[in-house]
C-alpha cells in the first residue's frame, strides 16, 4: 500500500474495475434493503456519467489500483427549494482494506469543488439508516441528517 492516494477524474479503461467495485456496493446494501434484486442489478449508468458534462466519476487510486470510487451528478430540485439544482452523490464506495483512512472524505472534497465549479451549492445524497459507519464519515464532511424515507410493502 503507498501512502501515496491520487484522485483523478474515472476513465473508460476503469469501467471493468468499476463494474467490480459496483457490485461490491449491491452486496453490501442487500442486508440493508430486502428490496434489491438476488441478481441482475447495476445501479449506474458509468459511461453515461463520464460522458455527462453536468456529472463527474472519481477514483482515489494507490498507485494503479482504484480503492475508492464516488460521482456526483447535477439534479433538478424539487421547484419549492431554494436552488434550481443540486448536486447528487453515489456510488460511495471505498475498498474494505483503505477503510478509516479518510479516502472516501478525499473523494467528497473533489465533488464538492466540482460542484462549487459549475456553480452547486446544494449538495445531497442518500444513505441507508442502518449504515452508522457511512452517516458518521459524511457527518464528519459536514453532511446533516435530513429526512427519513418510509416504505410499506403490501400484500397483493
Amino acid at each position: 500500500m503507498n501512502n501515496e492516494i491520487t484522485i483523478r477524474e474515472a476513465v473508460k479503461n476503469d469501467v471493468p474495475v468499476l463494474l467490480q467495485h459496483e457490485q461490491e456496493v449491491v452486496k453490501a446494501e442487500r442486508p440493508m434493503d430486502a428490496t434489491i434484486r438476488k441478481s441482475g442489478v447495476n445501479y449506474y449508468d458509468l459511461n453515461a456519467l463520464m460522458e455527462n458534462p453536468r456529472a463527474t466519476l472519481m477514483v482515489a487510486c494507490d498507485g494503479d489500483k482504484i480503492v475508492a470510487t464516488g460521482y456526483a451528478l447535477e439534479k433538478q430540485a424539487r421547484p419549492y427549494l431554494d436552488h434550481e439544482t443540486y448536486a447528487y452523490l453515489g456510488f460511495m464506495y471505498t475498498d474494505p482494506d483503505y477503510r478509516g483512512r479518510g479516502i472516501n472524505g478525499k473523494i467528497v472534497e473533489a465533488l464538492q469543488h466540482w460542484a462549487m465549479n459549475i456553480g452547486l451549492t446544494e449538495i445531497r445524497l442518500h444513505v441507508y439508516e442502518e449504515n452508522e459507519p457511512a452517516i458518521k464519515a459524511y457527518e464528519k464532511k459536514g453532511f446533516k441528517r435530513h429526512m427519513i424515507e418510509m416504505r410499506l410493502r403490501t400484500e397483493s
